[in-house]
């Protein structure tokens, strides 16, 4: 059913089909739309640019209105657009869409975009205006005032015309029915049929009556109302929004004229294009077509014999392997997969190359592990004086040299970065020092006949049934062979290590080239530039048609790469060729060039800087081990005890044959190893504790059989004596001559003073020397022996004292007393070991460190000994002498007749007293000791006098003692060496009351 016509305005029914420009509204037969209240969001409608170039014949008509797609300055893809069309439609930040969306340009504009604010102009706010509302608030206030008073006439009419509209369209619309309404209405539904129209009110029984004829053009009248009354409301809102309806009309008719208007553009440059290619681009392109194909028949000529070289590889792999030349096999290996990842990739014959390659690889990884520890073992095994550290030309019964087979595995080695291969050497030099202990004792034993070895199997078995000279013989046979053993690891160590130096060298150098080539290399010499790049692209766009700019860009760069590889082609032809029979020279040549190759599995300097020190390390253990068999065999000789039964001399021989081998060894490896020095400190502290114990029991026999009487001094001990005073604290190593002819002398001269000795403190003499001799030998057991030699002295000091003060002597020796001349003789002896304390001092201070200075103080204890006991033997003469002086003295009477038998018997005593010790004691101490016991004697003498009542006062009785007084002084004066004694009696007087 029809609505009612709505007859549009002439300019409304434009065909939309039409490619003329749609009629817009308006008097001059175009549509102009009324401006909105927010004019921001229209914009003009503007035309697509120019983007093509003038026609090339001159004309510029016909293209000046199409789009370009020859003449861009940079060529655009696809990636080069900056809006997405997408997502401009689908912008959820606009309210709705824009009505100018098919007309505006695209482009940059096409999208809204933040626009930046300019920085020449002030940023205005609200606080610019505020001097501005505060002057008009109050006439606002007045206006507001009056449009509420007085409203405009105009706006209260369209007020009013748009309200009584609205109304007066709702209450039509009310008029009709709300089924019209639903949004499920619908005819045949019969329900909503029947509802609306009713044709029950029109079925009569015979047929139509006038009555239902009138019903049915009531009926028809009413629906033609509802009907008029629901167009005219939809004319009124069409109406309402024609502008817009219009406006999206014209833009699509606008949209598609220029649509038109490029397809024409595009066909005329098509055909021009066409035109071009055929006259002036398919003979040049026919031409580069040609030169390109003669190309690819170029390289693919150099990649057959390429791939003919990568096929011989295998092969020539094996040679290399048959001369040891596992650095250039390596090489070749390497330069092989190289050329299969870059070159030949994706060659079906060769799928199975690369990995092949790899298990050779590993194949070559043993081969060079076995041979290093093959080559260790036979250079460790080896005759040791017979042949020479390194083994040379003409040695072994290889063509090549083991010195130069040595240099190839550890740069093949390091080139694997195998850098485990000292572990092999260092298990093998472990195996090779045991093995030369026991070659050197089933050697020495061959020629011994009183060792059965079948009988006695074990090595340390057989050393201990040897004689000291016969296992002293087989130690320095072991020395030997150990000192000749180091020697040759030195050697072999230093060969590795120049290797290892070079590889570091050369990577020093592939540093500094590739420094300076990044810096300033030449153009020339480096890769292609960019320009050149870009031209072989263009070259590549216009030889393969239809072909992306980007795809031609990476078909020049992989171009560039075949370049490079061709290097790597001609290094595979260059490693076959230096494969049998090619020159030392060239061999390390081309094993520096290897290294210069930048492989990435070369050590770095880190590790080669830790091989380097690791080599240093090894040949530290090759001398700990060493010193560790060596020590070894001190004790399995050891065990028995014997070391420590040898005599000084034998002893000091082990010493000083020990010290020896650890300072050459000491001086080959560059470092202080303590284990043999050790061992040997250990049996240097048994051998000084037996030495002390054999010289402390020597001693006390002596002492125990010394009477005390004075000995002769023989001449060699005067000669002993002597030298000590020249400075030389030692034992002569041979008698003097002549000797035997001088006869023994009475006193024993130091420094031109007399000492009477006995015969045991001569051998003290040279007990003591002994002990400076063995600091000399052996100056490690300096501080034991220094320890053992204060006991020593300790000991004599002790025991003389029990035997002479503590009257030991009567009962050990059988004296019947203890005589004045044995303590005076006791007390020289403790003199003169006091006198030559200060300069064992002295040497032992010249044996011990610095740190040790401490247990110098065990001679001052010492010294102090001695003088203690000294004056107690002096104390002991006075006090024999004050004992007698009591007794005689205790009967003295002043009478006649005079001198008195008291004083003659006191003066026989002093004469007796001044001629046993006169001989000893020199005159410093003979004066001395009469000065007290002169003193002793005037105590007693004051004593009894007091006794007996003598004064001082000139009578008989003191004329009497006077006489006695002098008579003393006389006689002791006439003692020799007491002629100077000052005896004073003046004290023996009481002072008169």
């Amino acid at each position: 059913m029809m609505l009612a016509s709505w007859e549009a305005p002439p300019n409304a029914m434009a065909s939309s089909h039409g490619s003329s420009p749609a009629p817009r509204g308006g008097r001059d037969g175009t549509y102009r739309k009324e401006r909105d209240a927010a004019p921001a969001r229209c914009r003009s409608v503007r035309s697509l640019p120019d983007v093509c170039p003038k026609d090339p014949a001159g004309d510029g008509r016909g293209l000046c209105d199409g789009p370009s797609v020859v003449a861009e300055h940079d060529r655009w893809t696809v990636y080069s657009s900056k809006v997405n069309l997408p997502a401009a439609l689908n912008d959820p930040r606009l309210a709705k869409r824009e009505s100018d969306f098919f007309t505006k340009t695209w482009g940059l504009d096409f999208a809204e975009t933040e626009v930046m604010p300019s920085f020449y102009l002030p940023n205005i706010t609200r606080e610019h205006f505020g001097p501005y509302l505060q002057e008009t608030a109050q006439r606002e206030r007045i206006h507001e005032r009056c449009k509420t008073i007085c409203p405009n006439k105009d706006d209260v009419d369209a007020a009013s015309s748009i309200a009584a509209s609205h109304e007066k369209s709702r209450v039509e619309l009310e008029q009709v029915p709300k089924i019209f309404m639903r949004p499920d209405f619908g005819l045949e539904d019969p329900t909503t049929f029947h509802s609306v129209l009713p044709w029950s009110h029109f079925n009569s029984a015979g047929g139509k009556s006038n009555r239902d004829v009138a019903s049915s053009k009531l009926l028809q009248e009413k629906l033609s109302h509802y009907l008029d009354v629901v167009e005219v409301s939809i004319a009124r809102q069409i109406s309402l929004r024609s502008d817009a309806f219009f406006h999206a009309m014209s833009s699509q008719h606008d949209l598609q004229d220029r649509l038109q208007e490029t397809q024409r553009a595009v066909a005329v440059l098509r055909d021009r294009t066409a035109a071009i290619d055929r006259i002036t681009c398919r003979g040049p392109l026919q031409a580069l077509r040609t030169a390109l194909t003669r190309s690819n028949c170029a390289k693919l000529h150099d990649k057959l014999k390429l791939m003919a070289a990568v096929h011989q590889t295998q092969p020539t792999v094996q040679l290399l392997l048959a001369t040891a030349e596992f650095v250039g096999a390596l090489e070749l290996i390497s330069t092989t997969k190289e050329v299969l990842q870059q070159e030949l990739q994706g060659i079906h014959s060769f799928r199975h190359l690369g990995s092949q390659l790899c298990e050779l690889e590993k194949l070559i990884d043993k081969m060079m592990v076995e041979d290093f520890s093959m080559y260790a073992r036979s250079d460790l095994n080896r005759s040791l004086r017979d042949e020479p550290l390194v083994l040379e030309k003409g040695h072994k019964p290889n063509a090549a040299s083991q010195k130069e087979r040595l240099e190839s595995l550890v740069f093949g080695l390091l080139r694997q970065r195998k850098l485990d291969f000292l572990d092999i050497y260092s298990d093998e030099m472990i195996a090779a020092a045991k093995a030369i202990v026991s070659q050197c004792v089933t050697e020495n034993v061959l020629h011994m006949e009183d060792i059965d070895t079948e009988v006695v199997t074990k090595l340390a078995d057989q050393m201990r049934l040897m004689t000291f000279p016969q296992w002293f013989e087989l130690l320095e046979n072991i020395f030997q062979s150990f000192l000749l053993f180091l020697q040759k690891i030195k050697a072999t160590l230093t060969v590795v290590k120049n290797v290892v130096l070079e590889v570091l060298a050369s990577n020093q150098r592939n540093r500094l080239l590739e420094e300076g080539s990044s810096s300033g290399a030449p153009a020339q010499e480096g890769p292609p530039g960019p320009a050149l790049l870009h031209g072989e692209a263009e070259l590549a766009y216009l030889t393969h048609e239809g072909l992306f700019i980007s795809d031609a860009l990476h078909q020049a760069q992989q171009q560039a790469v075949q370049d490079q590889g061709s290097d790597v082609g001609s290094r595979v032809q260059q490693s076959r060729a230096e494969a049998p029979g090619s020159d030392p020279a060239q061999t390390s040549v081309s094993r520096d060039q290897s290294f210069m190759c930048g492989d990435s599995m070369m050590p770095t300097d880190q590790e080669l800087n830790r091989v380097v020190h690791n080599l240093q390390e090894l040949l530290h253990a090759a001398s700990d081990v060493s010193h560790d068999r060596c020590v070894k065999v001190l004790t399995a000789r050891a065990k028995d005890g014997s070391l420590e039964r040898l005599g000084s001399a034998d002893f000091v021989c082990l010493c000083r044959a020990v010290e020896t081998f650890v300072g050459d060894t000491e001086e080959l490896s560059c470092r202080r190893s303590g284990s043999l020095r050790g061992a040997l400190q250990s049996q240097a502290n048994r051998f000084v504790h037996r030495f002390h114990d054999e010289r402390k029991t020597k001693l006390s026999l002596l002492l125990d059989n010394e009477r005390w009487k004075q000995a002769e001094v023989p001449t060699e001990f005067q000669d002993l004596v002597n030298s000590i005073a020249d400075g030389r604290i030692t034992l002569p190593e041979r008698k003097i001559p002549g000797t035997e002819d001088r006869k023994p002398a009475e006193f024993l001269l130091v420094n031109g003073q007399k000492y009477a000795v006995v015969g045991t403190v001569l051998l003290l003499i040279r007990m003591f020397l002994e002990y400076c001799q063995c600091i000399n030998d052996i100056p490690s057991i300096a501080t034991d022996m220094l320890t053992r030699l204060s006991d020593l002295l300790k000991h004599f000091n002790s025991r003389s004292c029990q035997l002479v003060l503590g009257a030991g002597a009567l009962q050990v020796v059988g004296l019947k007393t203890i005589t004045t001349k044995n303590l005076a003789l006791a007390s020289r002896c403790l003199q003169l070991v006091v006198h030559y304390i200060p300069v064992i001092r002295a040497h032992f201070e010249t044996k011990l460190q610095p740190k040790q200075f401490s247990v110098l103080r065990h001679f001052d204890h010492i010294t102090k000994d001695y003088n203690d006991h000294v004056a107690e033997i002096s104390a002991k003469l006075v006090a024999i002498m004050d004992s007698l002086f009591e007794k005689v003295l205790s009967k003295y009477e002043v009478k006649a007749p005079m001198p008195s038998a008291c004083f003659r018997n006191v003066c026989k005593q002093m004469s007796k007293m001044h001629e046993a010790i006169s001989e000893l004691l020199p005159e410093e101490q003979m004066q001395m000791l009469f000065l007290r016991i002169n003193a002793s004697l005037k105590m007693h003498l004051k004593r009894q006098l007091a006794r007996l009542g003598v004064v001082n006062d000139g009578g008989p009785q003191h004329g009497l003692v006077v006489v006695d007084v002098a008579f003393y002084t006389e006689n002791v004066q006439a003692l020799k060496n007491l002629d100077r004694l000052d005896l004073n009696m003046v004290e023996i007087w009481e002072q008169k009351r």
